[in-house]
């Protein structure tokens, strides 16, 4: 009896030793073998950098030790990378990373930023090209040839008929000094001569009455220039004083769009740059012209200063009252540093955009914008051509961007104290 029990104490020693030399030969093989997950831990991106943490670009603030799925969106996880020294501020982002975040990049490049600038505005009549009739003196309007506001004139044509009576009695002075005889006839004459143009008789109405030998108390008034009758005064049969407006005629040869432009490319737009003009009303049909004016008063409403433009009005088709478009071309291009306008990130503050740099880096910059025209933004200050910008993804690279330097300024502020 004795001797089984030593037999089985034998047998329980010897499992033993077993179990523990098998023990110590799989930590051995352990400490030889990788985890599984180790190589994608170590160099994630196929950078042959070790991460410091992984993260949800959506959710920068959250970090995780492993890669993985995110619990917040249908990606995977971004390996966050250390820096190089001096490198504050940048982020590296690896080739597979990038196209999953669909990072597109351009190159900065120097070229005339568009110059043209595009405004409303509303035909007006040219203030310049304007004609006033009055009576020279005081009369009866026996006749009237145009009756209605608006009606085209031509430069010559008749408006209406007036009778003088101041002017019988002038005229008949002036013919029965000329019927006279003797030496001292001469001054006479010339006296009744002066009395009729005081009585507003013109030099071509007062050589009528030395031709005809008639007494004319009747003048028949016309149109200095050609246009339409903006103002009417007159009607058959009233009286009329001397200096009485009669007809006001505004030509049309010329007109006048006053273009709204904001106040911040106001500065932009001078005298005498060309201009074309288009109207909803007459599709197809172009209306060169030059900035007459830019006029020095900004509306408190609208915030925007009146551009008068002076057009040629071929045909009088524009006519006051018309809307018009109207593009100023500027002869003032000059070579800027231009980008995409969709590469800048402006947040209220600052304007930035961030720079591709080499080993898939990408570093924020801070730059100062210019003007902006047909998608193009120009940059006076921040970066130089030939540079590498990124177009999409970078408010994700932004954030990171600033993420980390936050966490890399602490980090510094804990080692100092």
């Amino acid at each position: 009896m004795k001797s089984k029990n030593i037999l089985a104490a034998i047998a329980a020693i010897a499992i033993a030793a077993g179990g523990y030399s098998a023990y110590r030969f799989g930590v051995h093989q352990g400490m030889l073998a990788k985890p599984e997950h180790a190589d994608a831990a170590t160099d994630a991106g196929g950078t042959g950098k070790t991460p410091l943490y992984w993260h949800d670009p959506m959710v920068p603030g959250q970090k995780f030790d492993q890669p993985g799925k995110s619990p917040f969106m249908d990606m995977q996880l971004v390996p966050v990378y250390a820096g190089a020294d001096g490198d504050d501020g940048a982020v590296s982002v690896s080739p597979r990373v990038q196209q999953n975040l669909g990072v597109r990049t351009a190159i900065v490049a120097a070229g005339s930023l568009p110059s043209g600038i595009v405004a409303v505005g509303s035909v007006a009549y040219n203030e310049r090209d304007v004609a006033l009739v009055q009576a020279r003196s005081n009369g009866f309007i026996e006749r009237l040839y145009v009756r209605a506001a608006l009606d085209p004139v031509k430069q010559g044509q008749p408006l209406a008929e007036l009778y003088v009576p101041d002017w019988i009695a002038a005229q008949e002075e002036y013919l029965a000094a000329r019927r006279m005889q003797g030496g001292d006839t001469a001054s006479l004459v010339d006296g009744a001569r002066q009395r009729m143009r005081l009585a507003g008789m013109t030099d071509g109405q007062i050589r009528l009455v030395e031709s005809s030998g008639k007494v004319h108390p009747r003048i028949t008034i016309s149109a200095p220039v050609s246009g339409v009758v903006a103002e009417l005064g007159a009607r058959e049969g009233m009286t009329v004083t001397s200096g009485a407006q009669l007809f006001r005629i505004n030509g049309l040869a010329t007109v006048w769009v006053n273009a709204d432009l904001p106040e911040n490319v106001a500065a932009k737009v001078r005298p005498g740059d060309a201009v074309e003009a288009r109207s909803p009303a007459l599709p197809g049909s172009v209306f060169k012209g030059k900035v007459g004016a830019v006029l020095p008063e900004v509306s408190a409403a609208t915030r925007t200063l009146k551009a008068r433009i002076e057009l040629a009005n071929t045909g009088g088709q524009l006519v006051p009252g018309m809307f018009a478009t109207v593009t100023f071309a500027s002869t003032r291009a000059t070579d800027v540093l231009l980008v995409p306008s969709e590469a800048v990130i402006q947040t209220g503050t600052r304007s930035v955009v961030i720079l591709a740099q080499d080993g898939g880096k990408f570093q924020p910059v801070d730059v100062e914008l210019g003007g902006e025209g047909n998608g193009q933004t120009e940059i006076r200050k921040g970066l130089t051509a030939g540079q590498k910008i990124v177009l999409s993804g970078q408010f994700l690279l932004d954030s990171e961007a600033s993420l980390k330097g936050t966490t890399t300024r602490m980090g510094e502020a804990g080692a100092k104290q």
